[in-house]
């Protein structure tokens, strides 16, 4: 048993050695807004690899979404968060984060051209291989990576966490050329069936190559430990429905870009 023990701890020592995650802050710009994102990758990886855009909840960009990205960079993918809100722009409390998501959400426009910025600094970085590149989003985040697929952006794929699925503009969804899936829980008392429903017959009517996962128990923002336990608040953390649905992304991740990942 000492022997098996040392093994494994050796391999795991290895695995550590080798994998050696670089993280910095990147100031970029839409129109006269800078924005300052984070980006994340293996520096003992070498080559050009696939890259991941991720878009952050209605708090702005936080510790949370630096964490999956560095999660992405140790599974090799280069990993960058966007900032919608703004440099300096972090909300404090849910009334401002409120009233900061509010204002991308009635300004569609607006918000196509900030999460398009983040995908353009994203692909200018020179270990992405332009050709394969997704996006992540949660909550408002997940609106927006929608968004970004109805904008008509070259990418791969878009995969929602639990995401507002309400799309203002059904025509729109002629332009989406990637694949999505939308990872949602079975009881969000925050989405709308018939929000749900006539977004799902969007996707059908464009014919798009999309995927609806419904997770048994889970509210709003189930892959969010910072939003408690507490269903009945409509918003809370399920381990299961968290596990199951980053295991979906890597599935849907491999299937779009393919083998050698």
């Amino acid at each position: 048993m000492k022997i098996i023990l040392s093994v494994l701890l050796a391999a795991t020592c290895a695995i550590s050695a080798s994998a050696k995650i670089v993280t910095q802050t990147v100031d970029y710009q839409q129109g006269d807004t800078t924005l300052e994102g984070f980006l994340a990758y293996d520096d003992a990886q070498t080559g050009q690899r696939p890259g991941v855009l991720i878009v952050h909840q209605w708090l702005g960009l936080t510790d949370y979404e630096k964490h999956r990205a560095e999660q992405l960079a140790g599974m090799g993918y280069v990993a960058f968060c966007a900032d919608i809100y703004g440099q300096g722009v972090r909300p404090k409390n849910t009334a401002e984060a409120g009233a900061q998501a509010s204002k991308y959400k009635s300004d569609r426009a607006l918000l196509r051209q900030r999460v398009n910025a983040g995908l353009d600094e994203l692909k200018k970085n020179a270990l992405v291989d332009k050709s394969r590149v997704a996006a992540i989003g949660y909550c408002f985040g997940g609106t927006t990576v929608i968004e970004l697929a109805l904008s008509g952006a070259d990418v791969k794929g878009v995969v929602s966490f639990h995401g507002g699925l309400d799309a203002p503009n059904p025509a729109d969804a002629k332009n989406i050329k990637c694949k999505l899936l939308i990872c949602h829980g079975a009881d969000d008392p925050f989405e709308k069936p018939s929000d749900l429903a006539a977004f799902e017959d969007e996707l059908r009517q464009a014919k798009v190559d999309w995927m609806l996962i419904k997770f048994g128990g889970a509210v709003h923002s189930f892959t969010q430990p910072m939003a408690g336990n507490d269903n009945s608040k409509g918003a809370a953390y399920n381990e299961r429905a968290d596990r199951r649905s980053w295991q979906a992304m890597k599935d849907f991740f491999a299937e779009i870009f393919g083998p050698s990942n």
